[in-house]
């Protein structure tokens, strides 16, 4: 029921109908479609054929049953992805990666992945310009974190180190900390050094 109210709302915009217009077809009042738009009450089972029919859609897609198994999709393929990382198998959850991007070419989460399972494949300069593009997309607080601390031995290891220092000195304070993460990135460190930096940071 997640979805339902925002897409009563939706779906009754699209139709260009009021909240009357509606309340009027179920022999309702307009305050009943008002509080499901508002999530305050969610419609009797028995009406959802009958709004599904005004909107000319699905009961599933009133639901958004769509959005939860694309959500779901999405999920699996990260796992799967996480799972090859684990195998040390950076090569196979790329291609995974890769090939959820042509069904979501905007995903953030899927281009940050990619962009992390090249970082352990060595593949520095995509891995940076991945990383670079899918941050300000991300809404991901810790997937940010965790790509922001990876993008600092990134630019290192790519010779960048004024922007591994102030990339480092603007971290939060947790794990990927600018407490742990600048001192680091400050020292000298051979390649390595630097690739197990990344490593732990992105496979924890």
């Amino acid at each position: 029921m997640m979805y339902l109210s925002a897409n009563l709302k939706k779906y009754r915009i699209m139709k260009e109908l009021t909240q009357e217009d509606v309340a009027e077809y179920l022999g309702i009042t307009a305050q009943s479609v008002s509080k499901w738009e508002r999530g305050e009450s969610y419609p009797d089972i028995t009406f959802l054929p009958a709004l599904a029919n005004i909107f000319e859609t699905s009961v599933d897609l009133l639901l958004g049953m769509d959005t939860i198994r694309a959500e779901e999709t999405r999920r699996g393929i990260h796992a799967k992805a996480v799972a090859y990382q684990q195998e040390e198998d950076y090569e196979a959850a790329a291609k995974t990666y890769r090939e959820a991007l042509l069904t979501y070419p905007n995903d953030p989460g899927m281009m940050l992945g990619l962009a992390g399972a090249l970082a352990l494949q060595g593949e520095t300069a995509e891995a940076i310009e991945l990383m670079e593009k899918g941050l300000p997309l991300s809404a991901n607080e810790k997937q940010k974190a965790t790509i922001r601390a990876a993008l600092c031995f990134l630019y290192l290891k790519a010779g960048k180190e004024d922007k591994a220092n102030a990339l480092a000195s603007r971290l939060p304070h947790m794990r990927e900390s600018r407490e742990v993460i600048q001192p680091l990135v400050q020292s000298t460190m051979d390649s390595a050094a630097i690739e197990e930096n990344v490593r732990k940071i992105l496979l924890g």
